[in-house]
């Protein structure tokens, strides 16, 4: 049989092609994902940037740790603190300290430069270190010095800080764009720094501290001395680099997964289709005296052989891509810039022997039922299929749909918002577009009979010849309609539910939002309590200012969870301003001592007492004085100024007061923040803005997993295309025998590749139908006010391409076919 397989894959090489190149293509995404995996798990640690020439770093508290049964938790504050005064004070009796404050600053009226800078003290320069190139030190309040060479020497940069005048510049070192000015004007503008650099031996610093906990100094239990590499913990977001790397694990793992499924998917169509059009000749082999089990060897001793060949193809082509790979989301700013593949092995073995599997699992299916092939089949002639559905069929397509259905109705009745999670989304479509596979032929011939009723009709025999045609081939037309159903059903499932999520979010805000103007703060800034007093004296303005912090709590006892917080000045203005969406108590019982939570709490019972760390790291009891649905999980907490403290206020609701004009109140509140830089929009602008739709990782991942079906559904297409028809040349004979043209002939074929695509497509939607409605009934039982959104557009697109595609390959294959003599045909 081995011999038999060897010999049928050099004869028949044309039938294997598109399983090989299926197999090769999945095999080079699977060793780029694992390379690029891998490379991202052997990162280097991010070396110190401005403290690199510091002998030592003295950071306040920055980390929350909790211990539990379990051992123990951390989180980051969302409220650093200073270190304190008289940990300070130890420290100057051993050397140096200068404290560091980093503030941002904006550059206005279209200046040249960066439109955002940071701001530092001076004395903190020549920790990086910058050297001045050009000009000299700051010395007035005025007086900055800039890094890089967007200003020189005398001139004069307009910024929300003021006018400024730039004495000196120094070369940039590319993390950050810096305006260093005097130390006393950097501290009015910053006056609170959580930092301090220390020049001194590490040692002597270390046993300072140590002694203030010992001697219990307040604030000195969580002072972390930072010395070596770890003086990178005192830049500005020293984890960017792990939460890029996890943005690319999650898109190379779906990416990875998505190839995987449809490989097999593919592969499976591919080689089922091969063995239901060798009947014939297996009948043969049997009336030979070949057994059963010899008849399913030499099926996946031919997949055996594919899957060797095209998974070392396929591994030379990772080699090659994925250095590329690497270089393009470094470009497009999804990864950190020094990412690139590293020295590894593992993911080429990985993905040579899941090819393998994958060569396979695809022919298990198509190997048993070329087993239960009987002699009588090499007399067979019938061209119209029967038995298409087996009870192995059945059974697994059955499964797969009751399973899809059963996990549906149990994350609906569990946990609703668990489907509105990424992971969740993207594997969700998977089982039921295996499943509508499956059942593809039990509703070929309603669906084609449905779709050709009107061109069955019409005058002349092509509609009618199509329609029978594709009713008579049932398992050509199940072939071919699979990949279409795939790429149609990830197309409208993923950005349907991405579409739908964004929607819902943006349905929350719009419907949160009671306020007539938003005034925000610049990023990273907030407004003093001048600006706050200037909001408040406008005319006809009833304003809500409003802190970002963030509270924590010990869920199970083992779980400290982080919720974002918004710190209220009271609740009555708040109420003027935000509809918040109460499922029980109310808004005007919150005070210092109280919480607002919402449904995803594990304790929500209004009255009840809940133990939680402020922002600050402060542990503190609270009563609940209100619970909010939990909504599409943007929802947080909100509690009073009194519990955030060191909150900056950066965002001010703005209601009317009863007659005022809104242009007026618009015009003073703009003049009011002026100088800061504050931003004034409507309501209705504010929640547009707020209601952001995904980031480039999640876009980039959804475009690579829709890139990666639409290539399988070509390579799928195309190859069960050409099959096909180059099976059909004695059908085709017999059409010109009778009368027909070449043209005409061409035109049946591409009328049969329109109703097969119209079927795949038809079923796509299908399957995003149910995907949607899952999605929707979660937002609902959320309590969220939104419909599902299907993505006619990107459907559209899908469904013309693939139609493109399997007309195309129809065509090429006939124009060949139709250019010889009937008679050669028939022969």
């Amino acid at each position: 049989m081995l011999t038999t397989a060897l010999h049928t894959l050099r004869t028949r090489w044309a039938a294997f092609t598109g399983s090989f190149v299926a197999l090769a293509l999945g095999v080079a995404l699977l060793s780029v994902s694992g390379l690029a995996l891998a490379s991202t798990l052997d990162a280097p640690d991010r070396k110190p940037e401005r403290f690199a020439a510091a002998p030592v770093v003295v950071r306040g508290q920055d980390t929350l740790r909790v211990p539990t049964a379990s051992g123990e938790r951390t989180e980051e504050l969302a409220r650093p603190r200073a270190v304190p005064h008289a940990v300070v004070a130890r420290l100057k009796r051993l050397g140096t300290v200068v404290e560091d404050r980093s503030f941002p600053v904006r550059v206005r009226g279209g200046g040249h430069g960066p439109g955002e800078l940071v701001g530092h003290p001076w004395s903190t320069a020549a920790f990086a270190p910058y050297r001045i190139d050009a000009g000299r030190a700051p010395r007035a309040a005025d007086e900055v010095v800039v890094t890089g060479g967007w200003a020189a020497p005398g001139e004069r940069v307009r910024t929300d800080r003021g006018t400024l005048r730039v004495v000196g510049t120094v070369p940039g070192r590319g993390f950050e764009d810096a305006v260093f000015f005097t130390d006393a004007r950097a501290a009015r503008l910053a006056p609170v720094g959580v930092q301090v650099a220390v020049d001194a031996e590490v040692s002597a610093v270390r046993k300072a501290v140590r002694d203030a906990v010992r001697d219990s100094v307040p604030g000195s239990a969580g002072v972390r001395v930072l010395a070596g590499d770890d003086r990178r913990y005192a830049d500005a977001d020293p984890e960017r680099d792990r939460e890029a790397l996890t943005g690319l694990n999650a898109l190379f793992g779906t990416a990875g997964g998505v190839t995987a499924f449809v490989s097999v998917f593919v592969v499976a169509s591919t080689f089922a289709f091969a063995v239901d059009r060798r009947r014939r000749e297996f009948g043969l082999l049997r009336t030979a005296g070949a057994t059963p089990g010899q008849l399913r060897r030499t099926v996946l001793a031919e997949a055996l052989g594919v899957g060797v060949l095209a998974s070392a193809a396929g591994c030379v082509l990772g080699a090659y891509a994925a250095p590329h790979l690497a270089a393009r989301v470094v470009e497009e700013g999804l990864a950190p810039t020094w990412f690139a593949i590293g020295d590894h092995t593992w993911p080429y073995h990985l993905a040579f022997w899941t090819g393998l599997v994958v060569a396979l699992c695809g022919a298990t299916a198509a190997a048993w039922r070329a087993g239960r092939t009987g002699p009588v089949e090499a007399l067979r002639e019938a061209s119209v299929d029967t038995g298409t559905m087996t009870r192995g069929r059945w059974a697994c397509g059955a499964g797969l749909l009751l399973t899809a259905l059963v996990t549906l109705v149990l994350a609906l009745a569990g946990d609703p918002g668990d489907l509105l999670h990424r992971k969740t989304y993207v594997s969700r479509p998977m089982p039921l577009i295996a499943a509508a596979a499956l059942l593809a032929p039990v509703v070929v011939r309603p669906s084609v009979r449905l779709l050709t009723w009107l061109p069955a009709r019409l005058p002349g025999a092509t509609g009618l010849l199509a329609r029978e045609n594709t009713v008579a081939g049932v398992r050509r037309t199940a072939a071919v309609a699979a990949p279409v159903l795939v790429t149609v059903a990830l197309a409208g499932s993923l950005l349907g539910a991405v579409a739908t999520l964004n929607g819902a979010k943006a349905a929350e805000v719009r419907e949160r939002t009671a306020a007539a103007f938003v005034v925000t703060a610049p990023s990273g800034a907030g407004f003093d309590a001048a600006t706050v007093d200037r909001l408040r004296a406008v005319s006809g303005a009833e304003i809500s200012p409003t802190s970002s912090s963030a509270v924590y709590v010990l869920e199970d006892g083992v779980a400290l969870i982080r919720s974002d917080a918004r710190a209220v000045a009271a609740p009555e203005p708040l109420t003027a301003t935000t509809r918040l969406p109460l499922a029980a108590g109310k808004v005007s019982d919150l005070d210092d001592h109280s919480i607002i939570v919402n449904e995803e709490w594990e304790e929500h019972t209004v009255g009840r007492r809940v133990r939680v760390w402020l922002g600050d790291g402060t542990y503190k009891t609270l009563r609940i004085a209100a619970v909010m649905h939990t909504g599409t999980g943007d929802n947080g907490v909100y509690v009073t100024a009194a519990n955030a403290a060191g909150a900056p206020v950066d965002r001010v609701d703005v209601a009317l007061a009863d007659g005022a004009d809104a242009d007026a109140v618009a015009a003073g509140l703009r003049g009011a923040v002026a100088s800061v830089g504050g931003r004034v929009s409507s309501g209705d602008e504010w929640a547009e803005a707020a209601s952001a739709e995904s980031g480039g990782t999640t876009r980039t991942g959804l475009f690579l997993v829709l890139g990666i079906a639409l290539l399988y559904t070509g390579i799928s297409v195309v190859n069960t295309t050409l099959t096909a028809t180059s099976d059909r040349v004695r059908d085709l004979a017999v059409l010109r025998l009778t009368g027909a043209t070449g043209g005409q002939v061409l035109r049946l074929l591409a009328a049969e590749s329109l109703t097969v695509t119209a079927v795949g497509t038809l079923l796509g939607l299908l399957v995003t139908g149910l995907n949607l409605a899952g999605v929707g009934a979660a937002l609902h039982l959320l309590a969220v006010p939104a419909t599902p959104v299907v993505p006619w557009t990107a459907v559209a697109m899908t469904a013309i391409t693939c139609t493109a595609l399997t007309v195309t390959a129809s065509l090429a294959s006939a124009a060949v076919l139709v250019r010889r003599r009937p008679v050669v045909a028939r022969e």
